[in-house]
Formats: C-alpha cells, structure tokens, sequence
C-alpha cells in the first residue's frame, strides 16, 4: 500500500517502469488479500480446505489470478528494462507511457481469464477421478495447463533479458576502456543490474519451485487425502507462505528504497501540512 500511494501521489514517478510498479504492487496487495481469506477459511472451517468445497473455487480463483499477474507483471519489468537499456543502441523502440497501460491492461485480462476458469465450469466438484489433492476442487490438469507453462515464461523471459542487460553494459563499458574514458558508471550499473537479477531469481526459484513440486505431486499422486494428512498440508501451508514472502520482497528489489520512499514521504506529508496552514489561513 505504501507503493502504491507513494507512486500515485508522486509526479515525478509517473513513468512507464513507474506504472509498471504500481501495477507490481497492486498484484502482490491481491495475493495478500487471498491468501487471507483462505487462511480464514482454514481457521473457521478447515475441513473444506482440505476436502474441497465450493466455497473454496472463489478465494482460489483470485489467488490463482493474483499469482499469475504477478508473474506477468515481472516479465514486463524485465523486457521493459531490456528495451530501455537496449534503446540507444540497435533498437528505435521506446516504451511510453501507453504501452505500459496497455500492458497493465492485457495482463489482468489474461489473468482474470486463465484464474477464474474454475469458476467457469474446469473443477472437479463433480468428479473424484482428477481431483487435486492440495487444491481440492481445482482439477489436476488445470493445475498442470496454468502451473507448468507460466512458470517455464517466469524463469526463461526474465533469464534473457537480464542477461542480455548485463551483457549490452559490459560492452558498453570495454568500448569506453578502449577509447580511454572513465566505466565507472557502466560497472556500477553492471554490478547493480547483476545484483538485482541474482535476488529475483533467488525470490522467485524459493517461492514458486516449492508450488512447481506440489503441481507435480498432484499429478503423479495416487493416495486420497486422509493419507496425506498432515505432511502434504503443511507443505501446502508453506508453499503459501513462500509466495507472500515474494510480495514482500518485490517491493523491496524493485520500488522500495528506503531513503527515498523516506524522502518522498516526508516531501508528501509537508505539501499536506502548507495546504492545510493555506485553508485555515
């Protein structure tokens, strides 16, 4: 929420990348949310989190949703710094402001869509035969068709563009030594982009790996759920835990600096107290 109020309230952080934060968090707000109203759920019914229930199909829907526009919103922040990097040397392509609210846009759309598919009709209310064991009434192979190709998008997309930044720095810093100048911007820049790219594959491998494993159980299990009670549903506990670690730590890799959410803060909370000291004046 601070994210979000910060990027709104502030003019000089209406950018493309900027929007795109915003979007970020706005993502990991949903996922935090879901995700509580299934620990809710739990605490006042833990039988239909377990055995599946119809009450169950919305909360997992908006998490499955939540989930999917946070890894997408990632894969857009890295093609974006691809392109902006990229910009002044081959490519005539420049992100705008558009593009990012088109982008935002098509995201939730896709997201929404592939997320509420269960509530569409794709569950297995109905049917024990495919059956999710951990995600009981989602079936196994809707797990399968949204887990295994979003997931594979979440780790190859961002693995080329960060590379390739990283790579396009390096260069730029070797022509800058052969022509006698100073890099020192170029490698700090290239030691920083390292160091981010390292921490969102770290984020993302210890978060969403672990729900990677549960899909597959799911897929290759053959027991019902007393068998699996309790080990498997801790796992599941942690899996969930996992992923909102991950919504704290997006802000912290990608918006959150602390000195200067700080400075943007104490900047915002002075304009508030001259317009008030103008209005009673």
């Amino acid at each position: 929420c601070t994210v979000i109020f910060t990027r709104l309230a502030t003019r000089d952080l209406h950018k493309p990348i900027s929007i795109l934060f915003c979007n970020l968090a706005v993502s990991d707000l949903f996922t935090s949310f879901s995700g509580f109203w299934i620990s809710m759920l739990f605490i006042t019914n833990p039988d239909i989190t377990i055995f599946g229930s119809k009450d169950m199909l919305a909360p997992y829907a908006l998490y499955t949703t939540s989930i999917l526009s946070t890894i997408y919103n990632l894969v857009s922040i890295g093609i974006e710094r691809y392109l902006a990097v990229a910009e002044s040397m081959r490519t005539r392509f420049r992100v705008a402001r558009n593009h990012s609210i088109a982008v935002v846009f098509i995201s939730w759309v896709l997201a929404f869509f592939l997320g509420c598919l269960p509530l569409m009709g794709w569950n297995c209310l109905h049917s024990e035969r495919s059956v999710s064991v951990l995600y009981s009434p989602f079936c196994v192979n809707y797990l399968i068709f949204i887990a295994i190709p979003n997931i594979v998008v979440a780790f190859i997309v961002p693995l080329f563009t960060y590379l390739r930044i990283i790579i396009i720095l390096r260069k730029r810093k070797l022509r800058m030594q052969a022509c006698g100048q100073a890099t020192g911007t170029y490698k700090s820049a290239e030691s920083q982009v390292a160091r981010t790219s390292i921490s969102i594959w770290l984020l993302a491998l210890v978060s969403y790996a672990p729900f990677f494993a549960g899909v597959v159980f799911d897929a290759t299990n053959q027991r019902c759920h007393v068998d699996l009670y309790p080990g498997a549903y801790i796992f599941r506990n942690c899996t969930a835990t996992l992923i909102t670690i991950t919504c704290l730590g997006n802000p912290v890799l990608y918006t959150l600096k602390l000195r200067t959410l700080g400075a943007k803060l104490k900047a915002l909370r002075c304009l508030s107290a001259n317009r008030v000291r103008a209005c009673t004046i």
